[in-house]
């Protein structure tokens, strides 16, 4: 998240809360001293210390709002330099403020004194630390003039073609709350963007929707239906189930509806639609089935994930079980509700989290991005090994799928296949593997199998030809 000056919302000190998100900037380029009192000499540091360690780092950046909110909030940056220039207003009402952001005013990102400020940034980020790239909030903003978003927008083209930022990934959160605002798969190509359609499909999969089963394979695959347009030929989606906004992944096993009490705001603010569920018990219990239930479910949940085609982002405490007691909108508790409580943390879940981890690294299939053709890459099959019917894809009660992957394995340098077998069912079901050309099959997921030829309840199972 953040790590650029922040301000408090002028809501919150009545409320004896604090900001501890930061995405409240006052400034593009001052590091906030709370985070990094050593300024841009000690980011260096940190980003040439993560680089020793194979570790790359993206900064999260807020050009879209600042600090300064509405007409009623402070002046302590750009509207006191020049308030016209740096915030987008009504054209026939100069003095209104616009709020394509929902945080009280929008940066006017098409004028150029301003393009010229963001692109500086982030030159400065690269030069000066050596970041590796960037995520940016509601990032629809970026492409926004007076006739709303455009993925030709001055400030995105110049940023593509800077030689400084334009080889950096490049990260859109794409949307925000004006008119048009939401623009996934809108971005030119090389954006990556964060895929909510994704996140919302794989959730409701695991919560039992019916007609879902075809949603599932094309998050699985990708989503081209949403990153083929502009004649896009790879996808470009960061595939992710729970992130810093709305419920942590445990919290989406644990509770149906949110509970963000502790806000001061009797439970309005946050999201209300979350395709969250809570296995019988709204919250914290000690009941050990419920307890494993949800256990089972984070897991299912991880391993779809990393079976989906695209980048992966996974919320820190997620991989160990972190809660926020059900909060969906903790961005002002900064206290335990939020803090990372590691000794809290689930040793089980972790591990499962590193196995996907090495299972995503050691085939190339995961770490592609061009479109399944077809045509022997990729094959859909029934537990019971049949190839997918009309009938299977279209039926309410299909609730499992198996997809067939050829693949290239790195700790052998030869070409073999993976079949991802999922199952959603809370009941063991038996499954059937393609017949193997002179291998045998082995298990990448012990944990996964509830028997030979068997996957357990609420589960995938990783499955690779082995000669």
């Amino acid at each position: 998240m953040p790590i650029t000056a922040w301000i408090d919302e002028r809501h919150l000190p009545p409320l004896g809360l604090t900001n501890g998100w930061g995405y409240n900037p006052v400034a593009f380029m001052a590091l906030d001293p709370r985070l990094v009192p050593g300024g841009i000499a000690e980011l260096r540091d940190t980003v040439a210390t993560l680089h020793k360690e194979g570790i790359g780092t993206i900064l999260d950046l807020v050009f879209n709002h600042s600090g300064e909110s509405d007409r009623l909030g402070a002046t302590v940056s750009m509207r006191g330099i020049d308030n016209l220039t740096y915030y987008r207003h009504a054209n026939d009402r100069p003095g209104e403020l616009i709020n394509d952001t929902g945080c009280g005013n929008t940066i006017a990102c098409d004028h150029p004194v301003v393009r010229r400020l963001i692109l500086d940034s982030l030159k400065h980020f690269v030069q000066a630390a050596g970041v590796d790239g960037f995520r940016f909030d509601l990032g629809s903003i970026l492409g926004r003039d007076a006739n709303g978003f455009s993925r030709d927008a001055a400030l995105l083209q110049e940023m593509l073609a800077d030689p400084v930022v334009g080889d950096r990934i490049l990260i859109a959160e794409p949307w925000d709350i004006g008119p048009g605002g939401y623009q996934l798969g809108n971005f030119p190509q090389a954006f990556l963007e964060w895929n909510d359609r994704a996140r919302d499909d794989l959730r409701r999969y695991w919560r039992g929707d019916r007609h879902i089963i075809g949603a599932l394979a094309t998050a699985l695959a990708g989503s081209s239906d949403i990153f083929a347009r502009n004649d896009g030929k790879t996808t470009r989606s960061v595939n992710f189930i729970a992130a810093h906004d709305g419920f942590t992944l445990m919290n989406l096993v644990s509770y149906a509806n949110k509970h963000n009490e502790a806000n001061g705001e009797d439970n309005r603010d946050g999201h209300g639609d979350n395709q969250s569920w809570n296995n019988g018990v709204e919250g914290a219990t000690d009941d050990h089935e419920v307890l494993a239930a949800r256990r089972h479910d984070v897991m299912g949940l991880l391993s779809t994930l990393f079976a989906t085609r695209g980048a992966i982002m996974l919320t820190a405490g997620d991989e160990g079980g972190r809660s926020q007691r059900g909060n969906n909108n903790a961005y002002c508790q900064d206290n335990a509700i939020t803090w990372v409580d590691w000794s809290a943390l689930d040793d089980s879940l972790i591990a499962h989290t590193a196995s996907l981890a090495a299972i995503r690294k050691r085939f190339d299939v995961f770490g592609e991005t061009a479109f399944f053709t077809g045509e022997g890459d990729v094959a859909w099959m029934t537990l019971d090994g049949h190839p997918m019917s009309v009938h299977d894809w279209e039926s309410p009660a299909t609730d499992n799928l198996s997809m067939l992957l050829s693949t290239n394995d790195r700790e052998t340098g030869q070409p073999t296949r993976i079949a991802v077998v999922i199952n959603r069912s809370h009941a063991p079901h038996p499954f059937r593997l393609p017949a193997s050309s002179g291998g045998t099959w082995q298990s990448l997921l012990p944990d996964a199998e509830a028997g030979p030829h068997l996957v357990a309840a609420r589960s995938v199972g990783f499955h690779v030809e082995v000669f």
